[in-house]
């Protein structure tokens, strides 16, 4: 019997647009509800971003934002795992030097923070992920630890820029989910891991888990329920990793796969 269902946003969720059909997430809200599934997206999106797209919805969430380095219900962050700020700060140098060309988003408990010479059609990436964002003069003024750290490349080089990080392989989780982004979070914290505090959270196994995702960053997540999706648009790796492939992103997959299933099963 599914008790949880966790789906990435991005690629997956979101039709290309960064939208989705609000009447069948209504009609399926409904029926998740009715069949007491809890529901969390998890995503590198800021979880206030989150909040922002699903409206008055969002409070019935468990939300796994900021690359799955936080988890945030009704308003509260129940989870959180940090990079200190002195490693951050280090990450971002190097990040400096790899490229100047790619923009570095740097996430702490306060918010998003880019260059203040990122340009206008970077800021619409950024915003599109991120709800609070401050602009500095130099990352090196930031005290505070990080949730994490994001880099959006538009020449789409994230691939080899990781090989560049070697050195820091063993102190933070690095993952180009796609050519064009990268996310940093803390040492052995990905979308898997926090999957598996959730479920310690509301003794939910991976048999009772139902997971949909599309990016070489989903592949942990794949590995975290019985019920594993890819979309019909994520990657080959992602197919090879999960258990059965769903409609595209673009047909609304998710919620037609989430109506199947559940329609099927008894109320618990």
């Amino acid at each position: 019997m599914i008790k949880l269902i966790i789906t990435d946003l991005d690629g997956t969720f979101l039709n290309r647009q960064g939208s989705f059909d609000q009447a069948l997430f209504h009609k399926t809200k409904v029926l998740m509800d009715e069949k007491k599934v809890a529901f969390a997206p998890c995503t590198g999106k800021q979880c206030e971003r989150v909040e922002a797209l699903f409206g008055e919805h969002a409070k019935d969430f468990w939300i796994l934002g900021d690359s799955a380095t936080r988890i945030k219900k009704n308003s509260q962050f129940v989870y959180e795992s940090l990079i200190k700020n002195e490693l951050g700060l280090a990450l971002i140098e190097k990040l400096g030097e790899v490229s100047k060309k790619q923009t570095i988003i740097a996430c702490t408990k306060e918010g998003a923070f880019v260059h203040e010479h990122v340009s206008e059609s970077e800021m619409r990436f950024v915003t599109g992920s991120y709800a609070h964002v401050t602009k500095v003069s130099n990352f090196q003024d930031i005290h505070d630890d990080f949730v994490k750290i994001t880099v959006h490349d538009p020449e789409a080089n994230c691939v080899q820029t990781k090989e560049k990080l070697k050195e820091f392989f063993e102190q933070v989780y690095i993952v180009a989910s796609e050519d064009t982004w990268i996310d940093i979070s803390n040492i052995g914290v990905h979308k898997g891991t926090t999957v598996k505090q959730l479920q310690n959270m509301l003794s939910v196994t991976e048999e009772e888990t139902m997971v949909f995702g599309d990016g070489r960053n989903d592949l942990e997540l794949m590995a975290a329920a019985q019920y594993s999706f890819a979309v019909r648009n994520a990657t080959q790796e992602v197919k090879d990793a999960a258990h059965f492939i769903t409609l595209s992103n673009e047909e609304s997959g998710v919620m037609h796969t989430i109506q199947k299933i559940l329609s099927l099963q008894t109320s618990s």
